[in-house]
């Protein structure tokens, strides 16, 4: 089983029917029950896999994700690639009181991750994949922020929010890191990778004028969603040779919570 969270479209939904393709049964989290089974049917349509499952979780709440993997463990016996996908760029707060960036991108997948892990070690060799970004080289850890604020910054104007999502991108970095160190003599292994520059919907909260002046850049020099899952599907090698390999895709927003 693959765990992955996602939104119905862009990287997660492709990288979703890829590994459908190989013989995955694919389980799919998303916060919009609506929008989650949109994107199951047409996962279904195009993997021609019925192994494909929806699931509603609210990365961005706690609580939801207890719920969650409490209930995954009761209905679903393996585990066998854990992929975290979820990823905003947009300022504000979770229902938790947390920096929405550092809630959703960094401590929703940490709190899940874990939670998860016992599993992981019962149906190893497995493998945890967290989607990170090449903006971790920007990152830094504002450590009297996160005390104070419990978030990674507080402003608001577009650079302020795109270092944020950097800092973010550098939690998943140090997470990955030092998970792969704690699971050492374990069949658990851990990655991070960095998708490329997508074309996807990461910027939808930007202003109009941006999304204007960004669109001739991205067209031309951004890879679009059908090659973005490729960096997922090749840290997943061999699973496809598996009888029956399950899989958790955390389905978000790039964007929003919605």
């Amino acid at each position: 089983m693959l765990f992955r969270l996602w939104r119905n479209t862009g990287i997660g939904k492709k990288t979703a029917i890829t590994l459908a393709k190989r013989g995955a049964r694919v389980i799919l989290a998303c916060r919009s029950q609506q929008r989650g089974e949109i994107a199951l049917a047409e996962v279904i349509e195009e993997s021609r896999s019925k192994e494909v499952v929806f699931m509603q979780l609210d990365i961005g709440s706690l609580k939801s994700v207890r719920t969650f993997a409490e209930n995954f463990l009761k209905i679903e016996d393996g585990l066998d690639l854990l992929i975290n996908n979820a990823g905003i760029l947009l300022q504000g707060k979770t229902e938790d009181g947390l920096g929405m960036m550092f809630g959703v991108n960094h401590i929703g997948h940490f709190l899940w991750t874990n939670l998860l892990l016992a599993r992981l070690k019962t149906c190893g060799p497995s493998r945890v994949v967290t989607v990170s970004s090449v903006g971790h080289n920007f990152g830094k850890i504002d450590f009297k922020c996160l005390n104070t604020h419990k978030a990674l910054g507080t402003g608001t104007s577009f650079w302020q929010t795109m270092q944020i999502y950097s800092d973010s991108k550098l939690c998943n970095v140090l997470f990955t890191h030092k998970l792969a160190k704690r699971l050492q003599g374990t069949k658990v292994t851990c990655y991070s990778l960095h998708p490329g520059a997508i074309n996807s919907e990461l910027n939808r909260n930007s202003s109009n004028v941006l999304k204007a002046l960004l669109k001739p850049i991205t067209a031309y020099f951004f890879k679009n969603t059908e090659r973005g899952p490729n960096h997922s599907a090749l840290c997943s090698p061999g699973w496809h040779r598996r009888p029956q390999w399950q899989i958790f895709l955390q389905l978000h927003s790039q964007g929003s919570l919605s």
